[in-house]
């Protein structure tokens, strides 16, 4: 194998390694993730997988790298040319919901699940999980401060209050999804989500 093919071999092998990774910690959390386990679900050694990363925490850290890659095509780049302000905020809720309702990761929503499961900790991990939530919320505020300069939102709407609310609608939607498999939570998130982005009168 020439040494270009094996640089290419050794990508797609990583990108194996992480792709399996996300979907065991959308279940089982970034701790359930174990070199044994990955190693027998691959068809690889051990020291193959480990190889391609040198620690479980580096393992962890490009597993939060891909999830975001992940969440990044299926909400944010689905929307398209969606104006921005309120047109782009309720484009991206709603695609949002869609990725939770089409179970794109068995375990729901990747972000929740490690939210859960680092929030009382520190560490790169904690902080990269912290990091992309953050960005995320950041997006939604820059089209909630849109949409009010706009006047498509109230001029008093508090854009860190709004963003809390939505958080918690797609918090209940995974929950209700993943834990109660309540097949009526999309719904009923699009309910919750009209009722705070309804556009005023007018308008």
């Amino acid at each position: 194998m020439s040494p270009r093919n094996s640089v290419v071999e050794a990508r797609r092998t990583r990108q194996r390694i992480v792709d399996r990774s996300v979907a065991i910690a959308s279940v089982e959390g970034l701790e359930g993730l174990t070199i044994g386990r990955l190693a027998t679900e691959l068809g690889m050694s051990k020291a193959g997988v480990l190889g391609h990363f040198g620690t479980k925490e580096s393992l962890q850290l490009a597993v939060v790298d891909a999830a975001a890659e992940l969440f990044a095509r299926e909400v944010p780049q689905r929307v398209g040319e969606a104006p921005p302000g309120l047109p782009r905020l309720r484009a991206l809720c709603e695609a949002w919901v869609s990725y939770l309702e089409r179970d794109v990761l068995p375990g729901g929503c990747f972000f929740t699940a490690a939210s859960a499961e680092f929030d009382g900790r520190s560490g790169p991990v904690r902080d990269a999980v912290a990091g992309m939530n953050a960005v995320w919320q950041r997006d939604l505020r820059v089209q909630v401060r849109t949409a009010v300069a706009a006047g498509d939102l109230p001029p008093d709407t508090d854009a860190d209050q709004l963003v809390y609310e939505l958080a918690g609608i797609m918090l209940a939607l995974n929950h209700f999804l993943q834990l109660q498999h309540d097949h009526s939570a999309p719904d009923r998130a699009r309910r919750a989500l009209h009722r705070l982005l309804g556009v005023r009168p007018g308008h």
